[in-house]
């Protein structure tokens, strides 16, 4: 009697490959040495706004060797991996970091939350920051935002990113843009936070509701090198 392996397999096999992730994100891939190295060098290249000839003239090198630096298709020299990172103006170490580096983590207990003054703070919200990590191409702020009965509304928030909000307690007329959405417990909005957003209309106080804000942590170092 021949047994079919296949068949017998397919359904935990199936229940593994369904639920690897609780998310359409794409599985984290698993770099080489040398992609790792190229991909640090892209990512540091584009902080300082250089372009491939750029640097690869300031490192002493060919644009298409700088290129396939840093798609990870050539084992560059230790010498010109120095070359590049004195033109980077960062230590050769940084060049290693992402392949070297550990998985950020954040754990944050109930009532710790470091207490963060904002541009909301003037106005009586209080906001506390529930977690943060110092890796990564994304920078993720998660707030916990209290407005007590001495806060006031206030709807000029305008920053890069994108926004989410989940209301725990109160009750508020939230304004983006040109549109108002009146929030209860358990209510959520996700939204474009370049756009003018903020409580409008403060209805039950005290309101308490959790902001997570999403930005690219390109335009922090922008910012940093425009000021």
């Amino acid at each position: 009697m021949t047994v079919n392996r296949q068949q017998r397999q397919t359904p935990e096999i199936d229940a593994a490959k369904s639920f690897a992730t609780g998310s359409n994100a794409a599985a984290a891939p698993e770099l080489t040495l040398e992609q790792a190295i190229g991909a640090q060098i892209r990512s540091l290249r584009r902080r300082v706004e250089l372009t491939v000839m750029d640097l690869a003239h300031a490192a002493g090198i060919s644009a298409g060797m700088m290129s396939k630096i840093e798609n990870g298709q050539i084992s560059p020299s230790l010498a010109t991996l120095q070359a590049v990172a004195a033109s980077l103006n960062v230590p050769l170490t940084q060049l290693f970091a992402s392949f070297e580096e550990k998985r950020d983590c954040s754990y944050v207990k109930s009532g710790q939350g470091v207490l963060i003054e904002r541009r909301g703070t003037k106005v009586g919200h209080q906001y506390n920051l529930l977690g943060h990590a110092i890796g990564g191409d994304m920078v993720v702020e998660p707030y916990l935002i209290t407005l007590r009965e001495e806060a006031v509304p206030y709807t000029g928030f305008r920053h890069a990113g994108t926004e989410f909000i989940y209301m725990l307690a109160g009750e508020v007329m939230y304004r983006h843009g040109e549109e108002t959405y009146h929030l209860q417990p358990g209510d959520a909005l996700l939204f474009d936070s370049a756009a003018p957003h903020g409580p409008e209309r403060l209805i039950k106080k005290p309101m308490t509701y959790l902001s997570i804000i999403v930005y690219p942590r390109e335009s922090v170092v922008s910012n940093k090198i425009r000021a």
